[in-house]
């Protein structure tokens, strides 16, 4: 015999409050996309006539797109954001794979001192200068690699990716031991399919993190040819004239509004992001609890 199970008014009270309370975090969040989206594709004349605002256009033109992609600075930079995401994030990966594997082990020598100094890096820092003379000397000014060496490891990743490692099995492993697999092996072979969850979740991080690169770009680079999206972005934002960033004609510019330019820049920068999201979102959840308890 099945029971059902009645709410209260006082339950329903609260799942209400909870429910609007979720409804107006979803509007805060995504009204600021919705807004861009729409300001992107408004007509000239639409925005003249709504005084800069408008939420549901009567008309839809993609000619702030052709623009950006037809000036040649923006697909650049897109490129360039491109190509350190994924260099960027997969030496980041190889990088912190290994140190967490090696650190994870409690016979590795001197592992108490190294994992003491790792820790250090997360409550102490050189500072901005000694950082930016540290690139100087070692040559990686303005180069990609000033975007990519210097934040190769972060210590707060691999430490959770120690953690998650360290909750695997020690049977699997002795097991491929058994079998004649050195540890490279062991860590290709066995390890890495069974952390895919937690390694998904780091090249989340450090691919979103390389995606919206912008003090490093300002500080480290000079050649415009090697600007990442979000400098030319910024520099956009800042400039006295869009077609001068754009190094396009201002006749083109004339015909739109430079707020509506600069947010279908903004577009072009968080499409891929919150495309990729959504295949990452179910290995997120998973790598963060496992990697953050030891079980």
């Amino acid at each position: 015999m099945a029971f059902v199970l009645r709410k209260s008014k006082s339950d329903f009270v609260v799942d209400s409050v909870l429910y609007l309370v979720l409804a107006l975090f979803c509007f805060v969040t995504l009204f600021p996309l919705y807004f861009v989206f729409i300001m992107s594709i408004t007509p000239y004349e639409e925005v003249l006539k709504h005084g800069g605002f408008v939420l549901i256009p009567s008309t839809v033109t993609f000619e702030a797109f052709h623009t950006i992609l037809e000036s040649g600075v923006v697909p650049k930079a897109l490129g360039v954001t491109v190509y350190i995401t994924l260099l960027g994030t997969f030496l980041n990966i190889l990088v912190t794979t290994g140190l967490a594997y090696a650190l994870s082990k409690k016979y590795l020598p001197g592992r108490n001192i190294v994992l003491m100094g790792i820790v250090f890096t997360m409550l102490f820092s050189g500072g901005l200068i000694p950082i930016f003379l540290t690139v100087k000397a070692t040559g990686l000014m303005n180069t990609l690699w000033a975007l990519m060496i210097p934040g190769l490891v972060s210590s707060f990743n691999m430490l959770i990716m120690k953690t998650y490692f360290e909750g695997l099995p020690h049977e699997v492993e002795e097991a491929a031991k058994v079998d004649g697999c050195g540890d490279l092996q062991t860590l290709i072979r066995i390890v890495l399919p069974l952390s895919l969850p937690v390694i998904a979740t780091m090249a989340l991080f450090y691919g979103v993190g390389h995606w919206n690169t912008y003090f490093a770009g300002i500080m480290y680079i000079n050649d415009r040819d090697l600007f990442p999206l979000q400098v030319v972005l910024r520099n956009m934002i800042i400039a006295p004239s869009v077609s001068q960033e754009l190094s396009v004609s201002q006749n083109e510019v004339d015909m739109l509004p430079p707020e509506t330019i600069k947010m279908a820049v903004v577009v072009v920068a968080i499409i891929p992001v919150l495309a990729i999201y959504p295949f990452l979102q179910k290995y997120f959840m998973k790598g963060m609890l496992l990697g953050a308890v030891k079980g």
